[in-house]
């Protein structure tokens, strides 16, 4: 993973607590995370590897 944008810190935490927690895929997608974060654009590309189009409360 590349991160280096404003935010790339709380998106790399967000990462680091899935791996830490040996999270799957399937997990992270299920997880909630305030939209416009780092954190919950992590969400949406993990709810990517299924068969349908993963949606936000606000988008």
């Amino acid at each position: 993973m590349h991160a280096a944008p404003y935010g790339a810190g709380e998106l790399m935490l967000a990462a680091t607590y899935a791996i830490k927690f040996g999270l799957t895929v399937d997990d992270l997608a299920d997880t909630w995370a305030p939209y416009l974060t780092m954190s919950e654009a992590l969400r949406i590309a993990a709810g990517l590897f299924r068969t349908t189009i993963p949606t936000s409360c606000c988008a």
